[in-house]
């Protein structure tokens, strides 16, 4: 698609789980690359979280697209950080027949 504004750089990041050594585990997250992307706020709510009320916002980040199986295409699960800002990957779509970008629907969530 012509015109996308790809202006904010974000790390796409992939979980990683290890035994915690007591039967459970342990989760961290590794950094798989930088990609430039275009975001655009979609809707919001409040929602019960752990530790009480949580604002969370959906958004619609643009990316390069890239084939199935290379590390720098997102998947459903992975995330997104931006500084402080943490956006988790819901579903992964091409924005158009050829391929050339992705759209992420993605979450974050906000103590309110």
């Amino acid at each position: 698609m012509s015109g996308a504004r790809l202006n904010r750089q974000l790390v796409l990041e992939h979980a990683v789980r290890s035994s915690d050594g007591a039967g459970g585990f342990t989760e961290s997250w590794t950094a798989l690359g930088t990609l430039w992307a275009e975001i655009t706020p979609r809707s919001g709510r409040l929602a019960n979280g752990e530790t009480g009320a949580v604002s969370v916002g959906g958004f619609r980040i643009r990316v390069r697209g890239a084939p199935v199986g290379q590390s720098n295409r997102p998947e459903p699960g992975q995330r997104f950080r931006m500084a402080g800002r943490i956006f988790r990957i819901e579903a992964v779509t091409e924005d158009e027949p050829r391929g050339l970008y992705l759209i992420c629907h993605c979450e974050e969530e906000v103590a309110a």
